[in-house]
């Protein structure tokens, strides 16, 4: 087994959250993982993305090549364009639907939406939406954790066990807040 993920958007929105979640999840279960992450100016808004690397031989390197990820998980549209050259054939994309537009000629919403859909297996995901109703609209990013969870090679009992300890110093509601919003995700695929 070997999976190669990307995950991508904009400061604040939690991508790197979402890989470390990702990697000690696989991780509980033996896999061998290797993580990257690129903060460019996330600070302000700006790209953020990390490759997570799971397998069940050792992993020499982080770096995921050109055609080579099985999955992009996109916290905001414009940035999965930006990395659609990381995608293989037959891997999967998913976004969010709603852009982030941080910069003054961020390009028509339709267009992106197209260029996303040319991808076979592509799916955008109302995540605010889902992050309101599973309580905290900074949930996004662990709804599109569970859309993905059923492409992942983890159980999902290993991946809400991770959930639980990666929030737990942040208390119970913010656990259970997280919960919801993984099995949301998780329902809508």
């Amino acid at each position: 087994m070997k999976c190669d993920i990307v995950v991508v958007g904009v400061g604040g929105q939690g991508i790197l959250a979402v890989a470390t979640i990702i990697t000690k999840a696989a991780a509980k279960e033996g896999r061998h993982v290797r993580q990257s992450e690129i903060h460019g100016m996330s600070q302000r808004g700006g790209s953020v993305s990390a490759f997570v690397r799971l397998s069940d031989d050792p992993i020499v390197s982080d770096i995921i090549l050109d055609a080579s990820a099985d999955i992009i998980l996109s916290l905001e549209p414009l940035e999965s364009i930006r990395y659609l050259s990381l995608l293989k054939a037959g891997g999967s994309l998913i976004t969010a639907k709603d852009p982030v537009v941080n910069i003054p000629n961020y390009p028509e919403i339709e267009s992106i939406y197209e260029s996303i859909q040319v991808v076979e297996k592509n799916l955008i995901l109302d995540l605010k939406k889902l992050a309101i109703a599973s309580g905290s609209i900074k949930a996004a990013n662990i709804v599109l954790l569970g859309g993905v969870s059923h492409y992942l090679p983890i159980q999902s009992s290993n991946i809400e066990n991770t959930i639980t300890e990666f929030f737990k110093t942040k208390g119970e509601g913010v656990v259970q807040t997280n919960l919801k919003a993984y099995k949301l995700g998780r329902d809508i695929m």
